[in-house]
This record gives structure tokens, sequence and C-alpha cells, in this order.
């Protein structure tokens, strides 16, 4: 089993243990979070669905990102991160949204160096992003931004603010 589905797997359990639910929003890893939840026996308890927003129309028109951010800052920053996670649990009706956006390269994007990745996580007490530089090929960086994002997740289930 790989480190992936082992976090996967935490998640998926805490999350059916607590009575939550999930929902992702995914512009570089394009549903590879959502797909390695899907993998583990469970998930049909927990995850409510998921929205890839490669593109800017798909994560304003969609989930919600206000334009004006995303013509301020570009796609790749902490603020639309959480935005998109807010999205996806509007949208899917979920308990707590997880987000990813970055840059895999192989070129920069938006004057972002490639491995420039942010994570948002959404629940009801509110929303934050966490930022990433990661190094390697495009496999590589959205290998890692979806284990960031699967370890951000289970953090999130464990918190006080959802009690066992």
């Amino acid at each position: 089993m790989s480190n992936l589905h082992r976090i996967a797997e935490q998640a998926v359990n805490r999350a059916i243990s607590r009575g939550l639910t999930v929902a992702t929003a995914e512009s570089l890893t394009a549903g590879m979070v959502a797909a390695v939840l899907a993998d583990t026996p469970g998930a049909s308890g927990m995850l409510q669905g998921g929205v890839v927003s490669y593109q800017n129309s798909v994560k304003a028109e969609v989930l919600g990102v206000p334009g004006e951010l995303l013509d301020a800052v570009g796609s790749v920053d902490g603020d639309v991160a959480k935005a998109m996670a807010e999205g996806a649990r509007r949208v899917c009706g979920a308990d707590i949204g997880v987000s990813t956006t970055g840059v895999a390269g192989p070129e920069p994007h938006g004057g972002k160096a490639v491995g420039t990745v942010f994570v948002g996580v959404a629940t009801a007490e509110g929303s934050t992003s966490f930022g990433y530089v990661f190094e390697g090929n495009r496999a590589d960086v959205r290998g890692q931004a979806c284990a960031a994002a699967l370890e951000r997740l289970l953090e999130a289930l464990s918190s006080e603010a959802y009690p066992a």
C-alpha cells in the first residue's frame, strides 16, 4: 500500500467514524485526491464529490472563486485555494472541502515557480490555506500536492471542532 493510500485510508476511516463528509476542488491534481480517496473501501460513506477546476472560468463559475481575486493574484494563491475549498464544500454539500492549486510544470505559470502549490481546507469553522514548494518533475509535484492535501484533510478530520 502506498503512502498516499495509507493517508487516504486514515482519512476515510476518521470521516466515517465522525459522520463527516468531504468534497474536493482540484486544479493541478486534476482529480487525484478524490481518486485516491475513492480507491479506499468505505469511501462512499464520506466522499460527496469533487470538481476538477483546471481553468479559471471553472474556478469562478462553478466554485464561486471571485473573478476579481483571480484577476489580481492569478490561480496559484492561498486565497484562491481557500475559496476553492469553500466552493467544493458548498457545491457538494460537504462538511469539509479540500482543494489544490499550483504549478506542476514544466514551465512557470503566472509568475509562480514550478513546484509552488497551495492546499485549501474549508470547514464550518472557517477556511485556511497552506503553501508549499515541491521539487521534482510534473508527476512528482502532483503526487506531493495530493499527499499534502490528504494530510491536511486528515488534520481537519482530527480537529477538536469535530468531537469523536
